[in-house]
């Protein structure tokens, strides 16, 4: 198990000289559970795992451990062993390339892509073969669209993957399904984005019509330095993280307390109106279902509030400015 990521399955027990019913005590116990059908791990490992992108992965390695071709993983598989933060749809799957045929097909909850690839587009990760961060935020785009495609195609970039590799590897697509949503992606990432939360509130201002959105709009006074996530003419939209209230102890990026936190963030958000900047704040569960249905409103009218009360020109901050160099 220690070997494996901490999985086995029944062939690699029987191999090291359990027998099944040994397996199926260990399983009966509950000392092992059966991650999926004929590959175990120990339980208190399974449930020492919360996040749910840490838990599609165990998943996915446990249905790619019962494969027999040979295979690559790719898409949202490739992303997790990857580290590419992705959005990932409701009903994951498991995902794997196979060449040199063409279609794909699902099995026992595994989508097999019989796609071809290029030498060049393999990677290793955590010592599995797997589809680079290129191909595989192009493929995720194609899979699943907007936002999905946005966010991979946005994380590839923070990852140091610059625009036209991304696009080179959209081009040797010429003819395949769905290649228009992969387009779509690249044309509206941006090399500033630094979270799936940025980017999805970046989603909502597209889809509200916004342009000229700028990310990490940076000001200085010469005293106080700030950067916000995201800008339209004179309002500012910044997304709060949970993390950012969560105890680095805990797995967070709080260094103090909350109040401290939240005291520091009214400061900031002071500071900024003295520029005359406006601003919204979204949080995640903002961003989906019914909430998502009352933040485009929300929105809208505080940055035409922003632009009845300071208009749109910030042609007057250029000497606050802070300007840093961008990724390709």
């Amino acid at each position: 198990m220690a070997a494996n990521h901490g999985l086995i399955t029944r062939r690699q027990a029987l191999a090291a000289g359990l027998d099944l019913e040994t397996i199926h005590t260990h399983v009966k116990s509950g000392a092992w559970t059966a991650v999926r059908r004929g590959v175990y791990a120990e339980t208190a490992y399974v449930q020492s795992i919360t996040l749910p992108t840490d838990r599609q992965r165990l998943r996915d390695r446990a249905a790619c451990a019962a494969i027999t071709v040979p295979f690559l993983r790719s898409h949202d598989t490739a992303a997790l062993e990857l580290d590419m933060p992705i959005l990932l749809p409701k009903k994951p799957q498991t995902h794997v390339t196979r060449a040199p045929v063409v279609g794909s097909h699902n099995k026992w909850g595994v989508k097999h892509h019989l796609a071809p690839y290029l030498d060049v587009q393999v990677a290793q990760a955590n010592g599995f073969d797997v589809l680079g961060l290129a191909r595989t935020a192009v493929d995720i785009a194609r899979e699943h669209g907007r936002p999905y495609g946005v966010v991979a195609v946005d994380s590839a970039r923070r990852m140091g993957v610059p625009l036209s590799e991304l696009q080179e590897v959209l081009d040797h697509m010429e003819h395949w399904p769905y290649r228009r949503q992969a387009q779509e992606a690249i044309d509206l990432s941006y090399a500033g984005s630094e979270s799936i939360g940025e980017t999805l509130t970046r989603d909502v201002l597209e889809e509200l019509g916004l342009s000229d959105i700028e990310t990490q709009f940076e000001i200085s006074d010469g005293i106080r330095t700030a950067r916000f996530d995201l800008r339209v003419g004179r309002h500012i939209f910044e997304f709060d993280g949970r993390s950012k209230y969560v105890a680095t102890a805990d797995g967070g990026l709080a260094l103090r307390s909350v109040d401290e936190v939240l005291a520091e963030e009214k400061d900031r958000q002071d500071w900024a109106h003295g520029f005359h900047l406006g601003m919204s704040r979204v949080r995640w569960h903002d961003l989906f279902g019914r909430e998502r249905t009352f933040l485009k409103p929300r929105l809208n009218r505080e940055y035409l509030a922003t632009c009845r009360a300071f208009g749109t020109d910030i042609s007057d901050l250029e000497r606050f400015r802070v300007r840093r160099p961008r990724a390709a």
